[in-house]
């Protein structure tokens, strides 16, 4: 069952945050948990402590629901609430108490993944699903206590919830995360559940016209139904246009637990029969040919309309990957990803992401090379020598890439199947012809400990194909730690371009990287052992045959943000100090 599928809703009193941005996490760390604390993140959110819904936007301000554990750093499937946190930016958060507990029948035995709707009127509603007494999966609903509370800081649960029980054709046990409710043309609002159905990955939709009694739609079609896929789960169904236009899409996510990946399908959606037609038909219903939201270590990502500027705003969770001992030595577990804007790219096929322009705010020290700096084979230049941009920093570099002439010849097409494999084959350390050339991050002064991430291109036949890895494998000396290579291909005519962009946001325990403008994304963690003692220092590489040019380097120090940060006395603070 996901362990997270994040909610986040839009609220917020109005702080000043300004004099904040700078402030550290007031954590004193012990000597022996400096280790620790230099893993802990700057800017990505995640709670004070202990192991961490739907987003939604309300009157200006940010609301961020998340799954969450108050008693402990692993994750328990009796504690589950619903931590709450709230911002008026989105990068610094402030901490409030948990919203939902796991204290009714109906949800007695936790409080799980859910998301956020605005109702008429301007009422937040929750939806979430309560494992009942009987260790039943139901949907409820939750109200705010007081709605002129600009905080929102009391919820209530009806007592005539559950409002979806268990269905008949259903386990107990697989029907979970509703969906944000969307209103249709006939005034009826849908929502869409994850459900097995006669051992079928199903997505459900059910209709409600007051947002409590909600029947399912039995005479259509699931949105997507995979016979071959597994239990899936976080569904999230939201319209997308391309940057600045009109809706001409839908984008169906879902969350599969066989490969612990999201992944999506751009297509249409006719509300008058609710079928989903996707743009890509040829990638079937097997979700796992789907496009991937990321390549690398996230899942149960959701999205929410973001108001106030217009866009579509995604969030993702990215749980550790050294051993639960781990986590419970450092008293917290897991972080979301920092937030994404997406739309949809011009071929009508494919989502764009970029992290929220909000970033910005923390840009201090900017380092760089000289626009045009040439890459021959062999080529390592460093970017920064240590201070806080090796540890929490963006980089935003634009390779040229002169010729093609020399990319590497694939005539099996069965060896670009599998791009997390080809990444594993052809590291960072194994020359090619046109690359691999990319970023070091990360990385001790003696290089022993990196990560690398990097582009490579492929010829098969008449074709390019651009593959894009982060490589973990030398990320960290430790032992019992997941190190993998990540990797997939970016969805561009390289051949046309000849350049290929790479942003990198580095954040302690946390990296992503955002290829060919956020057509390929990969997320990733990391635990290197020199943070503790020493600094991290960053490159640009070449390992092709082929000469590379930098076009364009600017990598800036990020100051640290005021993220549900812990007071010297131990306690949580409620908000930033100014």
């Amino acid at each position: 069952m996901a362990r997270l599928c994040l909610a986040v809703c839009a609220i917020f009193f109005l702080l000043c945050l300004h004099a904040s941005l700078t402030s550290s996490l007031r954590l004193n760390p012990t000597a022996e948990d400096k280790g620790n604390h230099a893993r802990r993140t700057a800017y990505h959110f995640q709670p004070a402590k202990n192991w961490q819904n739907g987003p939604m936007y309300h009157n200006g301000m940010y609301h961020l629901f998340y799954q969450y554990n108050p008693h402990g750093a692993l994750w328990d499937i009796g504690n589950l609430s619903w931590g709450h946190s709230v911002s008026g930016d989105l990068v610094n958060w402030a901490a409030l108490d948990t919203a939902l507990d796991p204290t009714s029948p109906f949800d007695i035995n936790g409080c799980w993944s859910g998301s956020a709707t605005i109702l008429p009127g301007g009422i937040p509603a929750i939806l979430y699903t309560g494992i009942d007494a009987d260790k039943n999966q139901v949907q409820n609903v939750a109200f705010p206590k007081n709605p002129s509370d600009p905080l929102l800081r009391q919820w209530e649960k009806p007592a005539y919830n559950p409002i979806i029980p268990l269905p008949a054709d259903v386990p107990g046990d697989k029907f979970r995360d509703p969906s944000t409710a969307w209103l249709g043309h006939d005034g009826l609002w849908r929502i869409a559940v994850s459900a097995e159905v006669a051992g079928v990955a199903s997505t459900l939709v059910y209709k409600s016209k007051d947002f409590i009694r909600w029947d399912r739609i039995a005479a259509a079609a699931p949105l997507h139904a995979s016979h071959a896929a597994g239990m899936v789960e976080c569904p999230d169904f939201f319209p997308v246009s391309h940057d600045g236009g009109q809706v001409v899409r839908h984008v169906l996510k879902v969350s599969v637990m066989d490969t612990l990946q999201d992944y999506y399908m751009v297509g249409r959606y006719d509300d008058a029969t609710d079928a989903f037609s996707p743009s890509e038909p040829e990638r079937g219903d097997d979700c796992r040919s789907w496009r991937r939201l990321d390549y690398g270590h996230v899942y149960a990502s959701k999205s929410f309309h973001d108001k106030r500027k217009d866009r579509r705003v995604v969030w993702a969770w990215a749980n550790e990957s050294d051993s639960q001992a781990d986590d419970v030595a450092r008293g917290w577990s897991g972080v979301q990803t920092f937030p994404r804007k997406a739309w949809l790219d011009e071929d009508g096929k494919q989502l764009l992401q970029w992290p929220i322009e909000e970033i910005e705010t923390l840009r201090r020290r900017r380092f760089g090379l000289r626009r045009g700096t040439r890459l021959d084979a062999g080529a390592l230049r460093e970017i920064a020598a240590g201070g806080v941009a090796g540890l929490q920093g963006d980089v935003e570099v634009v390779f040229r890439i002169p010729s093609l002439e020399e990319a590497e010849r694939v005539d099996d097409p069965n060896s670009l199947m599998d791009p997390q494999k080809l990444c594993g084959e052809k590291g960072a350390d194994v020359p090619g012809g046109v690359g691999p050339f990319g970023l070091i991050v990360m990385a001790s002064g003696d290089l022993h400990e990196h990560t690398a991430v990097f582009f490579r291109v492929f010829k098969h036949h008449d074709n390019y194909k651009l593959l894009m890895c982060t490589d973990l494998r030398k990320s960290s000396t430790r032992a019992g730690v997941y190190k993998p290579p990540y990797g997939g291909f970016v969805d561009m005519d390289i051949e046309e371009h000849k350049t290929i962009s790479l942003r990198t946001l580095i954040d302690h325990s946390v990296m992503e990287s955002f290829g060919g403008g956020g057509r390929a994304c990969i997320t990733a963690r990391v635990y290197p052992e020199h943070v503790a003692t020493s600094n991290s220092h960053m490159y640009v590489f070449n390992n092709g045959t082929d000469t590379v040019k930098v076009v364009k380097l600017d990598a800036w120090e990020l100051a640290t943000a005021t993220v549900n940060v812990i007071g010297d006395d131990g306690a949580q603070q409620r908000h930033s100090e100014a």
